[in-house]
């Protein structure tokens, strides 16, 4: 009986809950609200950025990813959440190009699409002191992208060679700088 009776309280206090007039909170969700909706739970900031560039579903996407130099924002609807990125690492998304490109600053996960997607490059990110940071041959993700994490407070030289042809664009990876570089011409014979 007292089962019952506390089925019965509950089912009442639910019905009159769903009654009420009171207007919709003010709150902004949780941060994780919006990574749970976009079925990314558990996943740290740099394993969502991966995982939404390196998708191979075509942009673009149901929902909004922005890769700002410290921070990935993600967007559902009106719902929006920032995830921190790690302190000493920045994200730099690459896509080279030959004849066709588009302006872009911080890098949009879901919507950014570059020319040669799926297309082998080697590549090759050496910072204003000879370091060699990348070297490496490589496919452009399905977006035409290909993304690399360097270390933060750092300039350089990206170079691309594909199909014969190469080039480079400078990069910075301190604060404000561009995560997304779509300024990389391949017009340089190899």
């Amino acid at each position: 009986m007292r089962k019952s009776l506390a089925a019965v309280a509950a089912a009442g206090l639910l019905a009159l809950a769903g009654c009420t007039n009171a207007a919709p909170s003010d709150t902004p969700p949780a941060p994780n609200a919006v990574v749970q909706q976009l079925g990314f739970s558990g996943q740290s900031a740099q394993q969502i950025v991966e995982a939404i560039d390196t998708s191979p579903d075509a942009r673009p996407l149901g929902f909004g990813a922005s890769v700002r130099d410290s921070e990935l924002v993600l967007t559902t609807g009106a719902e929006e959440t920032s995830l921190q990125l790690p302190a000493d690492l920045f994200y730099l998304s690459v896509a080279p190009y030959q004849t066709r490109t588009h302006e872009c600053y911080n890098h949009s996960l879901a919507t950014c699409r570059g020319e040669l997607g799926n297309a082998d490059v080697s590549v090759k990110i050496v910072d204003d002191q000879g370091k060699v940071l990348v070297d490496k041959q490589t496919k452009t993700y399905a977006n035409g992208f290909v993304g690399f994490w360097l270390p933060r407070d750092i300039q350089g030289t990206v170079t691309v060679t594909h199909d014969g042809v190469k080039g480079s664009a400078p990069f910075a990876t301190t604060a404000g700088s561009p995560t997304c570089m779509t300024t990389l011409r391949l017009t340089q014979p190899a």
